[in-house]
């Protein structure tokens, strides 16, 4: 073999593996740019997820059930009496214990003479405080409301959640509670397991529902708002 053919040989051993390098190089090129999109794509997904879910974890209508699943009854309107009527300890009725309401739950009426102060949220069976202590928190705009032991107990969690949210709304400026219902108080129609309940100036207002809804919540506190009370300054 000739010394210029050898040497025409051996370019085109090292062009050829150069050719293929390049093409290695560019096989790593689309792989890695295919990683960091997948990557990319994965990370708005998560980011997208997180917000939507911050931003149903921040309204209140958009957690618990659906309105029409809840199955609400009508609002009630009844006539508001009680105001500034205290029975129990600390008053001329101090032998008074227990207050029979005329409804149930109960959205006016006697009451205790003093309401649960620095109210917290939420209220389970075994720390929530005398209806007739509520009843006066109820004289004072605020709304509540009142589940049973047959709410189920997936919904009695989300109603922690709903509580806080609830008294972020500018329609309860913060006076809202969530208290486990006390059954010697009455019981709730079949099928209901929450009642919720407001203290008009003139009139009261009450909806019984088989299930929690946050957009059936979120509509009866727009309605009656905390300013609608017998003593809606008092705290």
């Amino acid at each position: 073999m000739s010394r210029k053919t050898a040497e025409a040989e051996r370019k085109a051993r090292v062009e050829e593996m150069r050719r293929a390098q390049k093409q290695s190089d560019r096989r790593r090129t689309f792989l890695v740019i295919g990683a960091a999109v997948a990557l990319a794509a994965l990370l708005i997904g998560v980011v997208v997820y997180v917000v939507l879910d911050t931003a149903v974890d921040r309204d209140l209508g958009k957690v618990g059930l659906a309105a029409g699943a809840a199955a609400c009854d009508p609002v009630i309107t009844s006539t508001a009496d009680g105001t500034s009527v205290h029975v129990g300890p600390g008053t001329e009725k101090d032998s008074v214990t227990s207050v029979k309401y005329d409804s149930v739950p109960p959205t006016h009426g006697e009451h205790f003479a003093t309401p649960e102060m620095q109210a917290r949220a939420f209220y389970t069976a075994s720390d929530r405080p005398k209806v007739e202590t509520l009843v006066h928190n109820l004289e004072h705009g605020y709304t509540i409301l009142w589940y049973t032991d047959d709410l189920p107990a997936d919904q009695v969690a989300t109603l922690k959640k709903a509580a806080d949210l609830a008294r972020k709304d500018e329609n309860t400026a913060g006076k809202f509670i969530v208290s486990a219902w006390d059954e010697a108080y009455g019981a709730y129609p079949a099928g209901k397991t929450v009642g919720i309940s407001h203290w008009g100036k003139d009139n009261s207002f009450r909806q019984m529902c088989e299930g929690f809804s946050g957009a059936v919540l979120e509509r009866f506190v727009a309605e009656h708002p905390w300013s609608n009370a017998p003593e809606p300054n008092a705290a």
